[in-house]
């Protein structure tokens, strides 16, 4: 499949509203998975790695924040939603919490230096909100929802891309596979919630725009500072600046370990658009299928 498909296929087979979105209980075994864990490319598999050291702490702040919104939702099928999506992203914290900071500190490297920065940023938002006035709680949040749509928008275009990229062809260790896909699947299935969420809240263009750029640049940034440091504290690798660390990165996404510069570009360049809508991001029909058949998934109920 090519990028521009997987950007621009919407092809459902069925609205997103139409699923009951619910949390499934997954079992991973890595006891064997290797730190490059896409065979010769480790700049692609820290790289992946990093983005799941930072979605734990960034799920717990999506689930807290909507959690928060709840009081303020009237309508029954959205509230629906909102719950369905805190019990998909509990166990989405809990399973990377277990089995990545278990996996990289068998292999040597401590992810609490970078995961204390992510928390910090994470605080940042929670502060603001704790300190408003009761007044001024429900702009607060709404705001928070915003961040949220567009910070959901980029973890179900890389759900999407990881559900038809090429890491079985590169050989890529097929547990990890398995997580970072099951995990993907499921951001493209609660996909439209967040969007759902803002849209109820009132955001307007100015405030979908404005979201997505204050995401765009804090989720790249944080992405690409974890990813330096797992190349710094793997003794296997060069410590290497920015600069030549993207050139590695760019060379990954032409080889379709990671995405391309491109893909990510263009999907960043959606949320500028008047007429954006989730929906025409991903499939949610490609997804249930995936979740139906993810290994981890169908282990617990062996």
């Amino acid at each position: 499949m090519t990028e521009d498909r997987v950007i621009h296929d919407a092809a459902d087979k069925f609205a997103p509203e139409e699923v009951a979105l619910r949390p499934r209980n997954v079992q991973f075994d890595w006891s064997d998975a290797p730190l490059h864990w896409i065979p010769g490319d480790p700049y692609a598999s820290h790289s992946v790695t990093a983005l799941n050291l930072f979605l734990p702490v960034a799920e717990r702040w999506f689930s807290k924040l909507l959690s928060d919104s709840l009081v303020y939702v009237r309508d029954e099928h959205l509230r629906e939603e909102i719950v369905g999506f805190i019990g998909q992203e509990a166990v989405h914290a809990r399973t990377h919490d277990n089995v990545l900071q278990e996996y990289l500190r068998r292999h040597g490297i401590d992810p609490e230096p970078f995961t204390d920065q992510l928390e910090w940023v994470a605080g940042q938002y929670e502060r603001r909100v704790e300190q408003a006035e009761p007044v001024n709680r429900r702009k607060a949040l709404e705001s928070g929802c915003h961040a949220l749509c567009a910070a959901e928008h980029y973890t179900g275009v890389l759900g999407h891309w990881a559900l038809n990229n090429r890491w079985d062809e590169l050989g890529a260790d097929p547990t990890l596979t398995d997580l970072y896909r099951w995990h993907g699947a499921e951001e493209v299935e609660h996909r439209h919630v967040s969007f759902n969420v803002a849209k109820y809240f009132g955001m307007d263009y100015v405030a979908q725009a404005l979201g997505g750029v204050m995401v765009s640049a804090v989720f790249f940034s944080m992405m690409l500072r974890g990813t330096k440091y797992l190349v710094h504290q793997d003794p296997a690798l060069p410590n290497m600046r920015y600069p030549r660390l993207l050139w590695q990165l760019r060379k990954s996404g032409k080889t379709g370990a990671l995405p391309t510069f491109r893909y990510l570009g263009a999907s960043g360049l959606t949320l500028l658009r008047r007429d954006y809508d989730p929906v025409d991001e991903g499939s949610t029909a490609q997804a249930v299928a995936y979740l139906a058949t993810s290994p981890a998934a169908r282990a617990t109920h062996g």
